[in-house]
């Protein structure tokens, strides 16, 4: 590896230990003279690549954002005004700023140590309680994906929950005013599970025959909002569950699904502030009816106390989480859209639930005053009872009336030749209405008149009454909360987050600027093509760019999250599997230490699953593979593989494997959890995989914020191209590709600028060398801590690849201390733990990236050093397990200052175990979580202060 002394490129500030005295005592350590002699022994021949990337030279940081700039220029913004679930909005400077573009918020991750993460954890119980309030429903969950995914959520939970037994199996009904991006998704799920699905006006009445459940839309894509009870009522009747894809800004006026009767919730949360994104990244939500909570998709936050008794937010029921219960699992929801849903929650609190309403009231006044000049003018409204939309018959002149709005820089909805939809929004103004009137060819603006929702439709219930939507009027008080929040957390602004597996690294802020310009942020997901020739330019060259990285043939950049391209990719290998007559090849070889969404995935995609065993050594058990390879022989589907190993090692073994399931007429999924450890250096593609998701939140820069937003794409072979990811807007195949797996086309796009940035400011030399020094990194990391903690699984020449597994589980069974004691009390030193009893029960997995510096990554070895001798305290009997520092970590200031302390260990040990935490301190706000506690006694939204108080 060589290093520039100047000019300074951008791959010298995103490589940490870039340094060659640095290089040089890390090579020293693990025993190599350089770095390119330890990737030679650490990653097998067989599967090196013979050239070096493709990729265009780097550019600097300013060369990026003029090409960034030139890309928006050819992005033509509008007034967009077609609705279909996606709507501008205002996001109020403080919480864009502060927020959205705050690295204390986007650089987070997911909070599965609640202890430092009370600050997002309270933002989005906020979150849960904006939307069980908006809906009726007396359980919300923290943010899914999008709404289409989000109403696919529901179905599949209906028809697991429901306890009819005649109804079980019926079929699943839509209402024929549901989202088309809906349809098509819920569609694409059935037929891989092989349910029926039938689309209807339930205006009219149920179908005939045996439901399962129904799926309305409030307002349906129409704009018809009507009164849903009887339909409702008419369901249960027979034995159905309900469910209402609700918008949240409308319920502010029309009568909640919960109080209609529906046992489910679903939406969006887009129009709360948050930007249209080319189509996203959105957070959907999903509230309950009491008793389904067990059986909800995604994450719950929920309310317990800490050791001391105070209360503290965590993650609830988290037994539910797919990576715990894998081919067990009701959902493969990993990622959720937390940054995005954070967003909103806050945008619900400065705006208040009069806010809220007033913002309403505006927009139906504007939809009423644009339907009373259309009727005036004699034009024929489809519904005249709406909330925003105002669908208008225009026999055979949609085009030119569409052209003629445009042309007045508005986008209208093409419905079809005869028919136009028109939907108002926050941003609505009187001169963009007199321009519309004036595309249709009506007369001037006229005042409303009629058009008022009708009394049986009317919301009398209040909602958001608890103080924190009520008391942060002024941006001062609203901009101090926000910091308050922030202040509680640890994100990668403050510390390494050495998660193996989760790839927390820098997302330098040159890649971050571009996504909230307006040319990229405020585009429509269906905007005309002409209008989006710059996002289209974009993601062809970022597919282009992966494609070549990964050696697949095609990429599709519109799974919305890493468990979303695992779905993508097996529904590919299923298409392929039935275009070529073999609808018996349905069973999945995963191996036993997987990542828990890929058997959960396999199972949405209509696949048995067979869990193959692993090895002493970590890798797949050879002889249990060819056993399973040769017993399902006829029916096998695809094999799952993660490479590296979950394990953190290379296994040499890979192309054996893939040439054994290919002979056996299979196909080979490499999940591309770990690529991190493979840019320019190995390409799943050429060494026998036939399609893989890749993490461009992990490995492509994209931020985790907190649990989302999540980029999950899906890279293939030529033979499975045409069954890729299909457009929302089509039925599955028209266009030659499989089934929608988002609701828009891209996805996540509004984040891509994002890694096209990465990739652009690294170029193909930059990004191997980052591969380079993440596997230096974790190798230094598993040389100086072995001794300490015994690390449990090694390669050739007992190397790791890009993380590795500390085993503490000697050391528990001498001492009792286990590794999550280990995890909180590195809370104490100021990290954030390593992940925690995955793949492995009793150990940590670390991965400390090609980000982080020498002496950050020094910092946290003498941490885990420190903790070390701390165990052996406690082996050598001068303090109980109990009544360690280990056993009592986190240690929060108010227990340290407290004249009750009775600890038998110093105050100092407790709080600054080494000397550098005198000078900085990250103190928790609350001490270690009762988990059980608040599974047991489950609260999910915000508690009367009076609990806090006390």
């Amino acid at each position: 590896m060589t290093v520039q002394s100047s000019p300074t490129t951008f791959a010298d500030r995103h490589i940490g230990a870039r340094r060659q005295a640095d290089i040089d005592t890390m090579l020293k350590t693990v025993g190599y003279d350089t770095v390119d002699g330890l990737v030679d022994v650490a990653v097998p021949d067989s599967i090196r690549q013979a050239k070096p990337l493709a990729l265009k030279d780097a550019l600097s940081e300013v060369e990026v954002l003029a090409e960034l700039r030139k890309l928006a220029g050819k992005n033509k913004t509008a007034v967009q005004m077609i609705g279909q679930g996606y709507y501008d909005t205002v996001t109020p400077a403080v919480i864009r700023r502060n927020i959205l573009e705050a690295p204390a918020w986007y650089t987070a991750y997911t909070p599965y140590q609640p202890e430092i993460s009370q600050g997002r954890l309270e933002a989005l119980l906020n979150f849960q309680t904006m939307v069980q309030d908006l809906v009726g429903l007396p359980i919300a969950n923290a943010s899914l994906l999008d709404e289409a995914t989000a109403v696919a959520e529901a179905v599949l939970m209906m028809r697991r929950a429901n306890k009819n037994k005649e109804a079980r199996d019926g079929k699943t009904v839509l209402d024929a005013d549901v989202m088309p991006q809906t349809i098509a998704v819920v569609k694409g799920r059935a037929e891989a599970l092989g349910f029926e699905v039938e689309v209807a006006d339930l205006s009219q009445g149920l179908p005939e025959g045996v439901i399962n459940g129904i799926v309305l839309q409030q307002p349906g894509v129409s704009g018809r909002v009507f009164n849903h009870a009887g339909v409702i009522a008419a369901a249960k009747e027979r034995g159905a569950l309900v469910t209402v894809a609700a918008d949240l800004l409308a319920l502010t006026l029309i009568t909640p699904p919960g109080e209609q009767g529906a046992d489910i919730a679903v939406g969006s949360t887009q129009r709360f502030g948050v930007p249209l994104f080319f189509g996203g990244p959105h957070a959907a939500y999903m509230a309950v009816a009491k008793g389904l909570e067990r059986s909800m998709p995604g994450r719950l936050v929920g309310v317990s106390k800490d050791d001391a008794g105070v209360p503290a937010y965590r993650l609830a029921l988290q037994t539910r989480e797919q990576h715990i219960r894998r081919e067990k699992a009701t959902s493969n929801i990993c990622t959720a859209q937390a940054l995005l849903a954070i967003v909103s929650s806050f945008y619900a609190v400065y705006h208040g639930p009069d806010g809220l309403k007033a913002i309403a009231e505006r927009v139906h006044h504007h939809a009423r005053t644009l339907a009373t000049t259309l009727k005036a003018a004699g034009r024929e409204l489809v519904t005249e009872t709406f909330f925003d939309t105002v669908t208008v018959s225009v026999p055979g002149k949609a085009a030119k009336v569409i052209a003629a709005a445009e042309a007045r820089g508005i986008n209208l909805r093409h419905i079809d030749e005869d028919t136009i939809g028109v939907s108002a929004d926050e941003t609505t103004t009187a001169d963009v209405l007199s321009s519309i009137a004036v595309a249709f060819g009506a007369g001037p603006v006229v005042d409303a008149k009629g058009f008022d929702l009708p009394e049986s439709v009317l919301r009398t219930s209040e909602f958001m009454q608890h103080p924190v939507f009520n008391t942060h009027r002024s941006e001062t008080q609203l901009l101090r909360y926000i910091r308050k929040l922030s202040d509680r957390d640890l994100a990668l602004d403050r510390t390494m987050i050495p998660l193996g597996s989760c790839t927390m690294k820098l997302n330098a802020t040159a890649e971050m600027e571009a996504i909230s310009w307006p040319e990229f942020a405020s585009i429509h997901p269906f905007a005309p093509e002409s209008q989006t020739v710059g996002w289209r330019e974009l993601i062809s060259g970022l597919e282009n760019d992966l494609a070549e990285i990964t050696g697949y043939d095609q990429v599709s950049l519109q799974p919305n999250a890493g468990s979303q391209g695992e779905l993508a990719g097996l529904l590919a290998i299923r298409g392929y599997h039935l275009a070529n007559g073999d609808a018996q090849r349905n069973v999945c070889l995963i191996p036993a230490s997987a990542h828990g969404t890929n058997a959960a995935s396999a199972v949405l995609a209509g696949m048995k699953v067979v869990v193959v065993a692993t090895a002493a050594d970590g890798s797949i058990d050879h002889t249990d593979l060819y056993a399973k390879i040769e017993a399902n022989r006829d029916a096998l589907s695809a094999i799952m593989i993660t490479y590296p190993s979950t394990h953190g090692v290379y296994d040499a073994d890979v192309t054996e494997i893939c040439d054994a399931v290919h002979a056996a007429g299979g196909q080979v999924y490499v999940d591309g959890a770990n690529l991190n450890a493979l840019v320019g250096l190995a390409q799943p593609g050429k060494f026998g995989g036939d399609v893989s998701h890749l993490n461009l939140h992990k490995t492509f820069c994209i931020p985790h914020g907190g649990g989302g937003p999540g980029v999950g794409p899906v890279a293939a072979k030529a033979h499975l191209a045409p069954f890729m990811p299909g457009d929302a807007n089509k039925a599955a195949h028209e266009d030659g590709h499989g089934v929608a797996i988002s609701a828009s086309n891209f996805g996540s796009a509004g984040v891509l600028p994002i890694s096209w940035a990465y990739v652009k400011l690294m170029g193909a030399e930059g990004l191997t060398e980052a591969t380079k020094s993440a596997l230096l990194a974790a190798n230094y990391v598993a040389a100086r801590l072995n001794e300490y903690f015994p690390v449990l699984y090694t390669g050739e020449g007992g190397l790791v690849a890009h993380e590795c597994i500390l085993d503490l589980r000697e050391l528990t069974g001498k001492t009792g201390v286990t590794a999550e004691d280990v995890a909180k009390r590195l809370i104490d030193y100021g990290f954030h733990a390593p992940t925690l009893a995955f793949p492995v029960a009793g150990t940590l997995m670390v991965e400390p990236t090609e980000s982080e510096d020498l002496a950050e990554i020094d910092r946290f070895i003498d941490a885990m050093i420190t903790i070390r001798q701390e165990i052996d305290q406690v082996a050598n009997g001068d303090f109980s397990v109990e009544n360690s520092p280990l056993r009592n970590a986190p240690h929060t200031a108010a227990a340290v200052v407290s004249s009750d302390w009775k600890r038998e260990y110093p105050r100092e040990q407790a709080v600054f175990p080494v000397h550098h935490l005198k000078q900085d301190k990250y103190f928790p706000p609350v001490g270690r979580i009762d988990g059980a506690g608040g599974d047991r006694n489950l609260i999910c939204s915000c508690p009367p202060l009076s609990e806090f108080e006390n």
